[in-house]
């Protein structure tokens, strides 16, 4: 089966400990890696407010997954999602080259600018 490039985010509950939220991310990445899939970079982003109250709450940890994998384990993952009382959101897309590409270029630091360069640009 082909495989393509995927990025998901999820939004945890606020209330969950770090333990709690630790293993519901360890999962997840085992979920990809257990049904072909390869995870290429995760990121966790923490706890971050959120735009808009969901379920009452105002913050949620928010976790990147990107990964290389089938078509079907997608509707797998998201099916695990919705199972989890944790998820209060989540999000998965499809990469295209280009998107693939600027993932790569802003996990190898491209787009980070040293604080003379953007003084010199001002």
């Amino acid at each position: 089966m082909e495989q393509y490039q995927y990025e998901s985010v999820i939004i945890l509950t606020p209330v969950l400990s770090e333990k709690q939220m630790q293993d519901a991310i360890s999962s997840y990445g085992q979920l990809i890696t257990e049904n072909g899939g390869e995870i290429v970079h995760e990121e966790n982003w923490g706890l971050t407010k959120l735009a808009y109250p969901i379920q009452k709450k105002v913050t949620g940890f928010y976790h990147i997954f990107e990964y290389n994998a089938p078509g079907d384990l997608v509707s797998k993952l998201e099916l695990a999602f919705r199972r989890d009382e944790q998820v209060m959101r989540y999000l998965s897309i499809r990469l295209d080259k280009h998107a693939a590409r600027y993932n790569e270029r802003r996990r190898n630091g491209e787009f980070k600018k040293s604080k003379t360069e953007k003084e010199a640009t001002s």
